[in-house]
Order: structure tokens, then sequence, then C-alpha cells
């Protein structure tokens, strides 16, 4: 168990492993794969009552969730000064007083996630530190905009300085089942993206079923997704702890077939920090320790850190201070 002396003090953005090269669209895989609906909710649902850690231990595992988290703004209203305040939050995401009675210093989230239009002032905003820019885009969140602007878009989010671009699919594509149609545009999408990691989101609340999301998922892989992310935030249904257990035993799969490790980022609906547990001693008990990294995990949120740094006050005070005293800015 991970005790406070081992949670993370710095990011480091670069990976411990290979980046995923992709590999030929395999058909057979793919309509190979299979999703037992009811197993896997009748796993998600037993988290809840089998992971439970209290006190130093539940205080380490948030700070470690602190690092993993994507830090982001996606509204239509951002300006640049919210996002100067959010990439401030993202550089101290704790308060100096707690830090320094939990003995920490140099903790950072994991990102900063904005829209295109936002990225070169992000960049700005966090000169000096490792923390990565992410830019979602491909006509996010719906990806309907004309083709070759989606590709255009990805190649100025890398320009501006984005070091990762959260692309979204076209879902048409896995509900029609053109498994080729996905693959191809994924695979072009990862070539524009050059040296930046691509996380592809999918969308899990409009796939439909489990067995569209692991199919989906694997093809994403397959097409050199760094990362495969489940939603925008703006889906009526968001990250799931079922559909979490199903992608990620799509990347269990994908590494055992091909020695290459991918990434995995719920997005959408985490703001507890009791949540985020659930989902930390998921990922350990499914991929073990490499997927606790922020090369491997991320949180897409933005009120997640709010409730943490509540549950942290209260660890250390014994109170639990107003939501307000936590604001991203």
């Amino acid at each position: 168990m991970q005790t406070l002396t081992d949670a993370p003090k710095t990011q480091l953005p670069q990976l411990s492993h290979v980046r995923n090269p992709g590999l030929p669209l395999d058909l057979d895989w793919v309509a190979g794969v299979q999703a037992n609906t009811s197993a896997i909710e009748r796993r998600a649902a037993s988290l809840g009552g089998r992971r439970s850690v209290k006190k130093e231990f539940q205080a380490a595992w948030l700070l470690k969730a602190i690092s993993l988290i994507d830090l982001t703004t996606l509204s239509g209203d951002d300006t640049e000064g919210r996002v100067q305040r959010l990439c401030a939050k993202a550089r101290q995401p704790v308060a100096p007083w707690m830090l320094d009675r939990l003995g920490l210093d140099g903790l950072t989230t994991g990102a900063v996630c904005v829209y295109h239009e936002m990225v070169e002032t992000a960049v700005r905003a966090l000169e000096g530190t490792n923390i990565p820019v992410a830019a979602v885009s491909t006509g996010f969140p719906a990806g309907l905009s004309p083709y070759r602007l989606r590709i255009a878009e990805i190649g100025e989010s890398v320009k501006a300085g984005a070091q990762e671009i959260d692309i979204v699919i076209s879902r048409r594509h896995v509900l029609t089942g053109n498994w080729q149609a996905l693959y191809d545009e994924t695979r072009e999408m990862r070539a524009a993206c050059g040296e930046a990691h691509m996380k592809a989101i999918l969308a899990t609340g409009e796939l439909g079923t489990l067995r569209n999301v692991a199919r989906a998922s694997l093809v994403c892989m397959m097409a050199g997704a760094d990362f495969i992310k489940t939603s925008t935030g703006k889906e009526a249904v968001n990250a799931t702890l079922p559909v979490t257990l199903t992608m990620i035993r799509c990347i269990r799969d994908y590494q055992d077939r091909t020695g290459i490790k991918v990434g995995y980022k719920p997005a959408g609906g985490i703001s507890k920090a009791k949540d985020a547990l659930l989902y930390l001693a998921l990922m350990k008990d499914e991929l073990g320790h490499p997927w606790l990294q922020p090369d491997l995990f991320r949180f897409g949120a933005s009120s997640l850190l709010g409730d943490i740094e509540r549950q942290l006050e209260h660890y250390l005070t014994g109170h639990y201070s107003a939501a307000n005293r936590h604001a991203m800015g």
C-alpha cells in the first residue's frame, strides 16, 4: 500500500514505454471481441464494497489522483483569464500549507486540457513546468465538421504548442460497423499529431453497447492511439465503471498480443474523491502499477480536484471546509 512518502513529487510527462505505433487492421480480431454485459456490471458493482482505504493511505491515493488529472475547461465562455487561472491551479493544485503538513513539494496535475483557441495561452502560462497542454480537436465534441478541417485543426493545435491531442471519433462508423473507415480516419489523425500524443475519445455513452465500446477501443488502438478515452464530457452518459472495465480489458488484451502499453482516460462525471479511488483501485487490479502513472492514466475532470482538496483538508484538520475555499482559480 502506498504511503504519503511514496506520493508523487513531480510530473514526468515523458513516456516510460514505447509509443503505440499501431498495426494493420485485423477484422477477424475485431469481430471476435465480445462483452459479457451482466458479468461486467457485477464486477463493477462489487468495487465499492471491496476497496476502502482510510486515513494516511487514503490521503496518499488522493495525492496520486491529483497527479493524474487533466485539469479541464471546455466552455463556450472560456477566456484567457480563466485559462490562466486554471494553469495556476495546475501548477499549485493544493494549498501550500497542506503540502507542508504532508511533507510534499512539486505536486502538479497531469496536464491542462483546453480548446484550440486557448492552447497558446495555456502554453505561456505553464512555461517553466513539465505540465503538458492537451487540446481537444477534430470538431469536438460531435466530430461532425468537414474531415479536412478536422485534420487541419490537429496540425494547428500542435503548431500552437499542444503536446497532447484529444480527438473524437466518428460515432457513425461504430454504429454501422464500418471498422475500416474508423481505422482509416483514426490512423490519419494519429499521423497528423506527429510527436504529440493522441487520445481517442470514443463517446461511449453514444455507442449503444459494451461490445461496440470494446470493438471501437481495439480499432483505435490498432490505428495508433496512445490513449483511449471514454467521453467528451458533453454526452448524457459519460465515464462509468462498466465502460472502464470493458476498455481497460481491451488495453490488457492489446498489450498481451502486441507488447504495447496504451493509456486510459475516463472523462465526464467523475467529481468526487471517492469515485477517483474506485477508478484507481480498478486500474491497479486490472492493469497493475504502470497504469497508475500519468503517462498511462488520466482523469478528465475539473471539479474533482476541489473535492480531493476538501478530503485532504479533513484528513489534516478533522473538519470539512466549504467548497468555495477550493475554487479552480
